[in-house]
């Protein structure tokens, strides 16, 4: 098969300007080398196309796959994660990973946790603030815990998240609110065992491939997994797998949540202890990271077992199942109108596909 693979690449953003922090969740080019690599490994031929810019214009020259390995996080709007999986359904390519659906409805935290909450899913109490307006109608108990309500890779969660006064959370929610430009997700802190669940699979096939605890030292930036101590994870995080009864436990709820927001394919499901030593729901990446080296689905992936280019086979492999994608339908067909848009742009030049 052809396989399209788009990608935010970091460097591209970072050379338009774009901050650090605001490119943490762009990936770097050994990322890009390891998931084309990968794919060519399992005997299809992997074509970069990039963002979602990109796909438009080789979408519009008439430029085809058989299947997409979609990676984009997007850059603006609630939506951004959608808008590749968006543009593929219009034009009815199949592609790795969940549906515009998903992945708009869990960039957003706080609806995420309302559809979770309404599986009997556990998951700390929350309150979205959206306005400065809004710190006064929080009535939870402290402490408690802030973050931006549409971010990942830890971007904008700091010491400063965790509050134990009205002074903290009004001081860090209206620090959030304006930075981000966006709604701000306010939890009840959990003192518990921190974990990690990598996930393969979509509905029934769905089951955890390993899952880690993640413990930050104490003197790093609040003990908090955040954006500073995500970076620097190597000197300041430890990760060590997860056995026994308390492996079943965060199994039991990561699988829950998984299904229950109807992930397709692959992800990583963020669960926290209560007071009781209940795993709860904090957060689901439909859209985790897979650089081979840092990236935390790959790394507790290798815990159990499993070397990367064998995730990268598995995912793929689920989505081709999924998508009832069958061997004679393909590549030939591909192959041939590809050739023909790559001649009419390049006068002279062969298509080697």
């Amino acid at each position: 098969m052809i396989i399209g693979f788009t990608y935010d690449l970091k460097d591209d953003y970072l050379a338009m300007g774009m901050s650090e922090e605001d490119s943490a969740e762009f990936d770097k080019i050994e990322t890009i080398i390891g998931i084309e690599t990968a794919i060519n490994a399992t005997g299809h031929e992997c074509v970069r196309i990039g963002n979602v810019q990109s796909l438009v214009r080789r979408l519009a020259l008439g430029e085809r796959w058989d299947l997409v390995f979609n990676i984009c996080e997007g850059v603006s709007g609630i939506g951004r994660e959608s808008q590749v999986p968006a543009l593929l359904e219009a034009y009815s390519i199949p592609y790795v990973f969940s549906d515009p659906l998903v992945l708009s409805l869990t960039l957003h935290k706080g609806m995420t946790k309302h559809i979770v909450k309404s599986f009997g899913i556990p998951t700390p109490d929350f309150f979205v603030v959206k306005t400065e307006e809004d710190i006064s109608r929080v009535v939870m108990e402290y402490p408690l815990f802030v973050k931006p309500v549409a971010e990942g890779t830890g971007k904008g969660i700091s010491a400063r998240s965790l509050c134990t006064t009205h002074d903290d959370l009004r001081e860090s929610c209206i620090d959030l609110l304006r930075r981000f430009n966006q709604s701000v997700l306010v939890e009840r802190y959990l003192p518990g065992r921190e974990f990690t669940v990598g996930i393969v699979g979509t509905g029934d096939r769905a089951r955890v491939v390993g899952m880690m605890e993640i413990t930050v030292a104490r003197d790093s930036d609040g003990s908090v997994y955040g954006y500073h101590n995500k970076e620097n994870y190597e000197e300041i995080v430890s990760y060590r797998p997860v056995y026994g009864d308390k492996y079943d436990l965060c199994a039991t709820v990561a699988l829950s949540a998984y299904n229950a927001l109807g992930c397709q394919d692959a992800g990583r499901v963020d669960l926290k202890d209560d007071h009781f030593g209940i795993p709860n729901f904090i957060e689901v990446n439909p859209l985790a990271g897979l650089n081979p080296v840092h990236s935390d689905l790959p790394i507790l992936a290798r815990m159990y077992g499993i070397e990367y280019d064998e995730l990268i086979s598995m995912i793929l492999s689920e989505s081709i199942l999924r998508n009832n994608i069958q061997p004679s339908e393909v590549s030939i067909e591909t192959v041939l109108q590809n050739s023909v848009i790559y001649a009419s742009n390049n006068p002279g030049k062969f298509f080697i596909p």
